[in-house]
């Protein structure tokens, strides 16, 4: 490992071109000031993606990833058995889930930041060492109280490691290649998300749902190894953090959260008066976690609108979906989680050429009319009860949903990229993430007991299965809304050339 001098000289500062050549051995687009730090071998900005380094490094980026993927797709999974363990309750099985979104959305953004201000592998690396011990909490934890307390630091966890595996890519390989490897990146953690629900199922029926905490020390252990092997040191132009906003923000959504999952007005109001705050603290900030002139563009307004109403509507129904198999249905754990495989599979399939058609068209007609095939989805659901067939039942469903989703996903991402000036992409992209996260955290607090989902005896037939079905009507109800965002807010057939740069 060697170490490099920094310089400035590519990214139009302090020193000359020779600079370059001293520090990095090359000039022009392919070096940049953010790349001359501590690399190992080939230096950040130039890996192929051919090469032996650029296979390691995209292996280091997709396992760590999708170490956060999996554990989300399979924790659903397992909550009916937590339930049973633990003695949760409507309550606890909420926390168990939104603890770990909780300090996921509220800290994402500041974990891009400490990525661009400390160096991205380090924080990266951090990320996946906090998220493994914090799985070593979460599957000895003797009850709900430390369950729910491990889960919030395996949020802080992957809050640390996501946002730094797409930075990394962009940072390390060469300009040409940086298409392709995402590419790579994005195909494969779907992979890892579909066969999510297959392992974790099969853990929780095989050796009980501490299994698909267990799991986590051996992916993150290889992680680790990889990333301070084989992963270059980059780091951006992150200046000062803002702490105060990252503070309001856990705390406006831990209030306004608690507040809907016990369904306590003090702690609600308390909640969106220090989300007001927030607001108000990033317009007078300098470094503000939220620009919110952003916010000044139409389309990318009402693309956060739609994306706000999509995630929700997927996080409850979701939630509610795997549990109702179990409950209601009767189904084990495997075959619950296989309810969401058909949705993965499409996406992977066909999300590229929904892409292509949303830039060929523009993302309008593709964001209002997946949606409402998302909701047909939806209202399918509602004949899963107690004598259900996965074939006839389960599966159709699965299959619409999964097509309305697919359709908008790809153009809402174009959407919001191509709002958003060509340098602020990035944070760009960052707010859209923490938009979904933020959605699915309240829905998952507000839906169920607004649908009469409460109590300790909620997973009882007769009280979950009304719950569920009231629930899914609310869902499909938020995609129908955001379709009317779509459709009455988003103009523009085509998308820029520079806008399609911008990505």
């Amino acid at each position: 490992m060697r170490t490099r001098t920094r310089s400035r000289c590519c990214s139009g500062s302090t020193s000359a071109t020779t600079g370059c050549e001293a520090c990095c051995g090359t000039t022009g687009p392919s070096c940049s000031a953010s790349t001359h730090e501590r690399s190992p071998g080939v230096n950040a900005g130039t890996i192929r993606l051919a090469s032996a380094q650029g296979r390691w490094v995209l292996a280091a980026m997709i396992l760590g990833s999708g170490m956060a993927f999996l554990d989300g797709s399979i924790v659903g999974l397992a909550l009916p058995a937590m339930n049973a363990d633990l003695d949760a309750g409507a309550a606890g099985v909420q926390w168990i889930v939104n603890a770990y979104t909780l300090t996921l959305a509220a800290l994402i953004l500041v974990g891009g930041s400490l990525g661009d201000r400390l160096g991205r592998r380090r924080v990266f690396v951090i990320g996946v060492v906090w998220f493994a011990a914090a799985s070593v909490l979460c599957a000895a934890a003797p009850t709900i109280e430390v369950l729910v307390a491990a889960r919030g630091l395996q949020g802080v966890g992957a809050a640390l490691l996501t946002p730094g595996s797409l930075a990394i890519i962009s940072a390390s390989f060469a300009p040409e290649d940086r298409g392709p490897a995402i590419g790579f990146w994005s195909g494969l953690s779907g992979v890892t998300t579909a066969i999510g629900p297959l392992v974790g199922g099969w853990l929780v029926d095989t050796t009980g749902w501490r299994g698909i905490f267990w799991i986590n020390l051996p992916l993150a252990a290889l992680v680790v190894w990889i990333a301070i092997r084989h992963v270059p040191e980059t780091s951006g132009d992150q200046d000062r953090i803002d702490y105060a906003g990252a503070g309001l923000t856990a705390a406006g959504l831990a209030a306004l959260t608690y507040g809907l999952v016990e369904k306590s007005w003090l702690w609600g109001g308390a909640g969106l008066v220090l989300m007001v705050v927030f607001v108000v603290h990033q317009r007078l900030t300098p470094h503000a976690l939220v620009p919110l002139a952003l916010f000044a563009d139409r389309i990318f307004t009402a693309a956060n609108i739609c994306t706000f109403a999509i995630y929700g509507a997927l996080a409850a129904s979701g939630f509610l979906l795997v549990q109702q198999l179990q409950y209601v249905s009767g189904f084990s754990p495997l075959v619950a989680g296989l309810a969401s495989v058909p949705m993965t599979i499409i996406m992977l399939l066909f999300s590229a050429r929904a892409g292509a058609l949303g830039t060929r068209i523009g993302p309008r007609w593709p964001m209002t009319f997946g949606p409402l095939i998302a909701a047909v989805g939806l209202l399918l659901m509602l004949r899963i009860g107690e004598d259900a067939s996965f074939w006839l039942d389960v599966l159709p469903a699965s299959v619409v949903f999964g097509i309305g989703i697919t359709t908008l996903v790809a153009p809402l991402t174009t959407a919001v990229l191509a709002a958003a000036p060509m340098q602020q992409t990035g944070i760009a992209s960052g707010i859209n993430n923490a938009v979904a996260r933020t959605a699915s955290l309240l829905a998952v607090a507000a839906i169920p007991p607004i649908a009469g989902i409460t109590g300790r005896d909620f997973d009882d037939p007769d009280v979950f299965g009304p719950g569920f079905d009231t629930g899914i009507v609310i869902c499909a109800g938020m995609l129908v809304v955001a379709a009317a965002c779509a459709v009455g807010l988003i103009r523009g057939s085509t998308v820029s050339p520079a806008a399609l740069r911008s990505e």
